[in-house]
């Protein structure tokens, strides 16, 4: 019902104002792209220098703590 009320509002605006002009760009478009990659490269470098943080130390087992909430072990349960 809603959607019907919200086209048929957008149909009749439409017929009034005709096609408006884009709005100007202070680029070329293909600036946008080729920056927007950019970007996008740098942080992908970001992420994938990180991708060998799990092979800096051995790994250790981990205690039992009786006072942690949740734990990830249950010693006594027979798991």
């Amino acid at each position: 019902m809603q959607f019907q009320q919200i086209a048929i509002s957008i149909l009749t605006q439409g017929g009034e104002s005709g096609a408006e002009a884009p709005a100007p760009l202070w680029a070329e478009p293909w600036v946008f792209g080729v920056s927007m990659f950019c970007i996008l490269l740098v942080l992908m470098f970001v992420a994938v220098s990180y991708t060998n943080l799990g092979n800096r130390h051995d790994a250790v087992e981990e205690h039992s703590d009786p006072h942690r909430q949740h734990p990830a072990k249950h010693p006594g349960l027979g798991h």
